[in-house]
């Protein structure tokens, strides 16, 4: 939007003063990441790790002024320590409650009114895993339930198209926005926030804070689960994900092919590692049927998730077959679920709805939300 410049935020910034340095936040060079789309503003405040949870006045200082200025819709201010030393931040404190725990040792939701929230995760890219994240999420909202998907892939984020939403979020005072909506379906994404042409040149540690930030800071309303749809690989945005919110669940999607097993196994052994419950391995591009004349080509090979599901003990939750209606629909924002519900491939997506709602269901049932656990790097 016109008026709402890298300079003017800068300039408003500077009035910004670092409590124990006497100086004001741009001169120290604390200010790194600055996105302006329109009138959405995104930046990071560089900060010693140690004086975190002293910085956040600070940091919504920093967001108060420049939401101040004209034509401003929204910001979102993080704190980041990549300053101070690689891998500060990834390391969970020795000596304190994990961030669901009040001093008191009192459970408390990361993402109030949200019931459940089960994470949609691949060990590599390229599986269709975004894919089933959205398709899985429109047979949850078939079975009756509210739906939520956050988009969690900071670097790639391919939400707002597959689920058809533009524009941007709206917020009420500045601070919490509105999540975007379609089909009935919640979702929160950096895609709604830079261009899609636009590179994310972040670093981890604001990656974790764009993410904590996209769950506590977004109205989310009553839901009765979350889908999460991941970045692929082992990275910040799991250890994140895993270490700051209580997961109900993940979902590990996989083509059959060894190498793609191979790397599906890594992130299904990092989820156990730090205590996630693994509800099941999908089998995404199962095989090709020729529309023509009905033959069965496995492309990718056949069954290889199933034999792994098999081998580590996880349940098979079914398998998609590699259909250019699934990707025309995708790419078009009208997933096939809602697009042609009664369709084979759009049932074979219900049916693993259904199975993860009924495992998630039981989890609830049995006590609520799992604790997020402490994360320790050895």
């Amino acid at each position: 939007m016109s008026g709402v410049t890298e300079a003017s935020i800068l300039a408003a910034l500077q009035g910004i003063i670092e409590p124990k340095k006497k100086q004001d936040i741009v001169t120290l060079g604390m200010i790194s990441g600055l996105i302006v789309k329109d009138g959405n503003i995104g930046f990071a405040i560089e900060v010693d790790p140690k004086e975190g949870a002293a910085m956040e006045p600070l940091r919504k200082a920093a967001e108060k002024a420049v939401h101040d200025l004209p034509g401003v819709t929204s910001v979102t201010a993080v704190l980041t320590a990549e300053k101070s030393g690689a891998g500060a931040a990834q390391q969970a404190p020795q000596n304190q409650p994990p961030p669901q725990q009040q001093a008191g040792g009192e459970q408390r939701a990361m993402v109030p009114g949200v019931r459940s929230i089960v994470a949609v995760a691949s060990g590599k890219g390229g599986v269709g895993k975004s894919t089933t994240t959205t398709n899985l999420a429109m047979g949850l909202a078939r079975l009756g339930l509210k739906v939520g998907v956050l988009d969690a892939d900071i670097y790639g984020p391919s939400q707002p198209r597959m689920l058809g939403i533009s524009g941007r979020p709206t917020s009420p005072d500045g601070k919490i926005l509105n999540p975007m909506e379609n089909y009935g379906i919640k979702c929160m994404s950096m895609g709604f926030l830079v261009a899609e042409d636009t590179p994310m040149i972040w670093r981890g540690p604001m990656v974790q804070s764009a993410l904590q930030q996209m769950l506590r800071d977004v109205d989310w309303g009553e839901l009765d689960i979350l889908v999460v749809d991941m970045p692929p690989g082992t990275g910040d945005a799991q250890l994140t994900m895993a270490q700051q919110v209580p997961l109900t669940g993940a979902v590990i999607v996989s083509t059959p092919q060894d190498i793609a097993l191979l790397d599906a196994r890594k992130g299904l052994n990092m989820f156990r590692k730090v205590d996630v419950p693994v509800l099941g391995i999908v089998e995404n591009m199962s095989m090709f049927i020729c529309p023509n004349c009905g033959h069965e080509s496995h492309i990718f090979s056949h069954g290889g998730a199933k034999r792994e599901a098999e081998k580590l003990g996880m349940e098979f939750l079914g398998e998609v077959p590699l259909d250019i209606e699934i990707r025309e629909t995708s790419d078009e924002g009208r997933p096939i679920v809602v697009s042609n519900p009664d369709a084979p491939l759009a049932q074979a997506y219900c049916a693993i709805a259904q199975r993860v709602w009924d495992k998630v269901a039981l989890q609830i049932e049995a006590g609520g939300a799992r604790q997020a656990p402490k994360i320790v790097m050895q």
